[in-house]
């Protein structure tokens, strides 16, 4: 089977900047995603990224319950996803979120759907800004707990976090 071409970056590396922080998530497709074909229905994938988003957000300092407490949400702006090829029932595969690198107040998070051939079943991007919690208002600049995930970054923390 031919697959689909699609691009394998999304969002331009800027020169200097750290690499990618990126966590992978095994998972195996259930009965539930799936259509009556066996086929996991597209409306699923988004909830997918999403799971590989969340665990990477733990590890650095940028999970929900560290919005809540910062005051802080950040509701997806835009998303874009490539299906190159099916997952089917019972399959398993790997969730790989990468954040990237930026300079702005919002995250660009690219994401890769690996079957266990190492073939990529599907690409997608995200992005978020950050509004305020009880005004949501955007915000235009960079706010401390993205700072200081930054700050981390540079730093070499995130070590574990990388390819």
């Amino acid at each position: 089977m031919t697959t689909r071409r699609a691009k394998k970056v999304f969002f331009e590396r800027e020169a200097g900047a750290p690499a990618p922080l990126r966590w992978a998530v095994q998972r195996r497709v259930r009965f539930n995603e799936v259509d009556p074909m066996g086929i996991v229905w597209f409306g699923r994938y988004p909830l997918y990224f999403e799971e590989g988003a969340t665990e990477l957000g733990r590890r650095c300092g940028l999970s929900y319950p560290d919005f809540m407490e910062a005051g802080l949400r950040a509701p997806v702006a835009s998303y874009h996803v490539d299906y190159l090829v099916p997952l089917v029932l019972d399959e398993s595969f790997t969730i790989v979120a990468s954040l990237i690198w930026n300079e702005g107040a919002r995250l660009n998070t690219e994401y890769e759907l690996i079957k266990v051939d190492g073939t990529t079943a599907a690409r997608a991007y995200t992005v978020q800004v950050f509004i305020g919690a009880t005004d949501s208002r955007v915000c235009m600049v960079s706010p401390p707990m993205l700072e200081r995930c930054r700050a981390r970054w540079k730093a070499g923390e995130f070590q574990d976090l990388r390819p």
